[in-house]
């Protein structure tokens, strides 16, 4: 059988009015002069559609093709050069094909592409090569040419669509596009394939089966993600949308993002502070949204489940004028949906609109907003005896609530509206540069256990917090790919600038206790009172560079450093006080890679993080020191040639000082001296032409504390995180036959037990859940049925003391949903 792959290049009342908006306008500012900047430089003279180019032999290209299979490398080439590629198929099976970097005529390209694979190449016009097995003393000549058949090529781009589990490109670790083998870091990409597969509904359970991250450390929490990354909390600040923050700090306020708007979600670990500015050491998870496509597409998907569970989504999108220069996309989603927990909802409202204009294949925009309203409520405190341990009077249910049904509630608005841009000078020379305004809206009103006498009798108290957050985060770079002294060099430099505008409110009250086996709901709050009544204005600049070196075909460095500005306002207006933070620091990060011929890559790196502490002061009112982060990191990697797999394994140390913590007993943030984190991990994807997907993963943590202010902590495990953690899952679809398009989906999770307090007295047991997953596709329908917790395990997600009263949060039990779609 011979191919033919069709090539066509494309990119992948408190603070001061005046002080507020003379910060916001020196924003607006510096991205008006970016969006000038890039708008004015040099471009095609075209003002209508350029012709296509013709391609001779002298005609040079801008090639970065990394080394790859040799399938997926001509792939490459075809799409970099425009080229129409005719091969047998079986020609290119197991060989690998040498990088090409640089500007390079079609042959100059080939002959390095090819240089060792026994395969070589005539040119048959001015946009058509042939590739062939070259026979002994043949020449390009006297090849023979083959009858191709034209099929559709895709080449991975470092934020679009990858077809099964496998991406092997991403931006996450060096904003620009990277094969992860040349990434000398840890880098998971959760695919929209895998997360079709197991129908993921809710952003943490997209992250159950990635290593070195706990997503679910509270159990079942319909609000929000509690993140962990490598044993640190990051759920306020590892939270990242299309490479920009989304700014949460003290809980004021939360985000959930929608799994059915992701084209992917990246989780690159460790120190990001060079690229990302302020974050956790941990890492981060960085939600790449779709983006509209030229190609028209549409589906419709209907879901019905467990707890009366109702839901539409839908995703269509297309060019819209024949030219293909303008392009739009419309995904959203509708659900109505109790919970686990009696008495609270989970539903929701998403619609992402967005839309590309190509005036010029070398500069692109695109315009994109955002729309959600969710109406949940928090996970619930439970009775540790009933729970953890025995009751007399029986076991607690893990489906009870808590709170009242007429005052609980968690209604949270979000808007987001943005813009980004691409620019291409010249083959050597891109700029890039995005804008997002983003506004969250919360109404938290909880009722909680927060005592329990031993037998039946749970005491509650009242919470609430309406917070408010209006962020405009702006980003702005250039990437430079140049040569110096026989290495070559992709250069990056940059300016991101982030302004939030914060209130909250915050009161506290009691509320009449609860029976918890036979509970009678009906009590008011008493004895409200303020505790919390505060505005922020935050204020972010930070400059960076990196350079990407290439020395040789084996070596590859990674150098970068970044000079972060931060400033917070706070108006605290239950006191009458205003105070200003000011904080300031470098962070760094090197790192080599050096290729193997075979697909191995042993890596090492260094980076650090910076972390200004704004949402909170100590018991004094004094603000927190900046938290710190330094971490070092060696490990190895594996693309085996002619296999669609990877596999990535880490050992790392990771020290985390100043660190903040919040303490669920003491209902507030605490700073402890230093601790670390040392690990194992190790990640295993594939994609095979027959039909299986898997992905397995293992994590090893050992956390410590080395320094705090309390002496019983030092040399304890940090809270919540488990030793060991290992998950499976793995995915078959019949290809041929009678059966051809029904598939079978099955995965284990496994983590063993923790300590809910920071003395690590009380142990909280580990376990292991089963998903499943049945799914048909017929023609343009497919039908599926997937299973969450499939045997109902009952498990604990964290247990904790308040008080002398040991409380507990439940994990999920039985989830089962049945869906169909609909595509064309």
């Amino acid at each position: 059988m011979t191919i033919q792959i069709e090539g066509k290049h494309t990119n992948g009342q408190g603070l001061s009015k005046y002080t507020s908006e003379r910060r916001l306008k020196l924003l607006l500012i510096g991205v008006s002069v970016a969006t000038v900047l890039i708008s004015a430089a040099p471009a095609p003279a075209q003002q209508s559609e350029p012709p296509a180019q013709t391609a001779t032999e002298e005609t040079r290209f801008a090639f970065d093709i990394p080394a790859q299979p040799l399938q997926n490398a001509v792939t490459a080439f075809g799409f970099q050069s425009g080229y129409q590629v005719a091969v047998d198929q079986t020609t290119l099976t197991g060989l690998t094909g040498k990088e090409v970097r640089g500007n390079f005529t079609p042959a100059e390209a080939l002959s390095r592409l090819l240089a060792g694979t026994g395969v070589t190449y005539r040119l048959i016009d001015e946009n058509s090569v042939t590739l062939m097995a070259a026979s002994p003393g043949a020449t390009n000549g006297s090849a023979t040419v083959l009858s191709p058949i034209t099929i559709e090529g895709q080449f991975e781009s470092a934020d679009g669509p990858v077809d099964g589990y496998v991406a092997t490109r991403s931006a996450a670790g060096t904003k620009t596009d990277t094969a992860l083998i040349e990434t000398p870091q840890s880098i998971s990409v959760i695919t929209a394939d895998e997360l079709k597969s197991r129908n993921v509904n809710k952003f943490s359970d997209a992250l159950r089966y990635t290593p070195g991250v706990e997503s679910e450390l509270y159990g079942l929490e319909p609000r929000f993600s509690h993140l962990s990354m490598r044993g640190l909390n990051s759920s306020t600040t590892g939270l990242f949308k299309d490479g920009m923050g989304l700014v949460n700090p003290g809980y004021i306020v939360s985000y959930n993002p929608e799994p059915w708007g992701a084209e992917r979600i990246e989780v690159p670990r460790g120190p990001a502070s060079v690229l990302y500015g302020q974050g956790s050491p941990g890492g981060l998870v960085n939600y790449v949204t779709k983006r509209p496509t030229t190609e028209a597409f549409g589906i419709v998907h209907l879901e019905a489940g467990s707890h009366k569970r109702k839901q539409i989504k839908f995703d269509i999108g297309g060019a819209v004028d024949e030219k293909e220069t303008l392009a739009l996309r419309l995904a959203g989603l509708f659900r109505r949906s109790d919970t686990q927990f009696d008495f609270l909802d989970d539903n929701r409202l998403w619609i992402a609109p967005s839309l590309s204009w190509q005036p010029v294949d070398s500069t692109k925009i695109t315009l994109f907003g955002m729309h959600q309203q969710d109406d949940t409520g928090t996970s619930q405190a439970l009775p540790g005896i009933g729970t953890l341990f025995d009751n007399p009077n029986g076991s607690v249910p893990h489906s009870r609530f808590t709170g009242e049904p007429d005052i609980d509630q968690y209604d949270r608005t979000e808007y987001a509206a943005g813009y980004e841009v691409e620019h291409e000078a010249n083959p050597v020379l891109t700029m890039r540069h995005k804008v997002r305004y983003h506004a969250v809206d919360l109404n938290d009103d909880v009722v909680f256990g927060s005592g329990f006498d031993g037998n039946r009798t749970l005491s509650r108290s009242f919470y609430s917090n309406h917070g408010n957050v209006k962020s405009l985060t702006a980003d702005t770079n250039a990437e430079l790919k140049t040569s110096f002294a026989g290495s070559k060099h992709t250069l990056l430099g940059g300016i991101d600038i982030q302004y939030a505008d914060m209130k909250t409110a915050q009161n506290s009250g009691t509320v009449g206790s609860l029976d918890i086996f036979t509970p009678t709901y009906g009590a008011s709050v008493t004895g409200l009172t303020p505790t919390v009544l505060k505005d922020f204005i935050k204020t972010q600049y930070g400059v960076y560079a990196q350079n990407q070196i290439e020395l040789g075909d084996h070596w590859r460095f990674v150098l970068g450093g970044r000079y972060d500005w931060a400033i917070t306002e706070t108006d605290n207006r239950l006191n009458n006080t205003q105070s200003t933070q000011r904080d300031e620091a470098f962070t760094g990060r090197a790192g080599v890679v050096y290729l193997f011929d075979n697909g191995i890559a042993p890596y090492a790196s260094y980076s650090e993080s910076f972390l200004p502490i704004t949402d909170s002061t100590n018991a004094d009112g004094d603000f927190f020191e900046p938290e710190t982060g330094q971490q070092y990191e060696i490990g190895v990697k594996y693309q085996p040639s002619g296999s669609n797999s990877f596999i990535t394994a880490s050992a790392f140390d990771l020290r985390r000082q100043n660190y903040t913590e919040y303490d669920p007993g003491l209902l507030a943030t605490v700073q402890t001296g230093e601790v670390r984190s040392r690990g194992i991990e190790v990640e295993a994807l594939a994609s095979f032409d027959f039909g299986l997907d898997i992905k397995a993963g293992y994590t090893h943590l050992q956390t410590e504390v080395l320094n705090s202010n309390s002496a019983s902590e030092v040399g304890k495990r940090l809270i919540l995180i488990p030793e060991h953690k290992a998950t499976l899952w793995a995915d078959y679809t019949v290809q041929y036959g009678t059966f051809k398009g029904l598939g079978l989906g099955a995965g284990v999770r496994y983590q063993d037990g923790h300590y809910g307090d920071a003395e690590n007295t009380l142990s909280v047991p580990g376990y292991a859940l089963v998903d499943a997953a049945v799914h048909y596709e017929v023609g343009n329908l497919r039908f599926g049925l997937n299973a969450q917790n499939l045997f109902d395990k009952e498990h604990l997600g964290s247990c904790y003391y308040r008080g002398p009263s040991v409380l507990c949060t439940a994990g999920e039990g039985l989830m089962v949903t049945a869906n169909v779609s609909y595509s064309w």
